[in-house]
């Protein structure tokens, strides 16, 4: 493989990711404000941001995979894991590597999710919105492209978005939270009375 296509592939998959992810935080948000329609039920949103977000994972390991055996980054392992560490565009790539770190709690969290609770799950959760903006600075100061004006109108398109959400989140004023936690609690005791029985 040459160094040209692993720099493509690597900023490629870059960009791919912050689309998908900016995709994720979005539906994330509107699906706690109980967005849905007759044409769109509810349960759609929330498949569709499982899957997103699955797939903005896949985007995600093949952008650090294909920048840490990219001579030019000469990113290394020890780099695209602890923050700070590269010496590569230090500032930038470590705070793509705190958002690639929260994220990765977020998926082990999820994949943990029946062993820890609705509660600590969701609070581990949250961290998908700290990571969002993470990600967004990194593609801004770590990317060769960072500051062409296509890759500005991307990076303004899913600042837009996600504003756009949580500005409806806020206006909605209300969340689905307490419908959820019913649920939980009723498939708990569902499950509780079917082993005492």
């Amino acid at each position: 493989m040459t160094d040209q296509i692993l720099w493509l592939a690597a900023r490629g998959a870059g960009v791919v990711s912050l689309l998908l992810f900016t995709a994720v935080v979005c539906l994330g948000v509107l699906t706690v404000v109980r967005w849905q329609s007759a044409s769109w039920p509810r349960f759609l949103s929330v498949g569709l941001h499982r899957n997103l977000a699955l797939l903005s994972v896949v985007f995600l390991a093949l952008h650090v995979a294909t920048a840490i055996i990219d001579p030019y980054t000469a990113l290394g392992l020890i780099a695209a894991a602890i923050p700070f560490a590269s010496s590569y565009r230090p500032l930038w790539v470590g705070v793509g590597v705190i958002a690639l770190d929260l994220l990765l709690a977020l998926v082990v969290s999820s994949l943990l999710r029946a062993h820890l609770g609705q509660r600590a799950w969701r609070a581990i959760h949250w961290l998908a919105y700290a990571a969002w903006p993470f990600a967004l600075a990194h593609g801004f100061g770590a990317g060769t492209d960072g500051s062409a004006a296509w890759m500005l109108a991307i990076q303004a398109a899913c600042l837009a978005a996600v504003a756009g959400a949580i500005a409806w989140r806020i206006v909605a004023g209300r969340t689905n939270r307490g419908q959820l936690d019913d649920l939980v609690r009723g498939a708990q005791r569902l499950a509780s009375e079917r082993r005492e029985a």
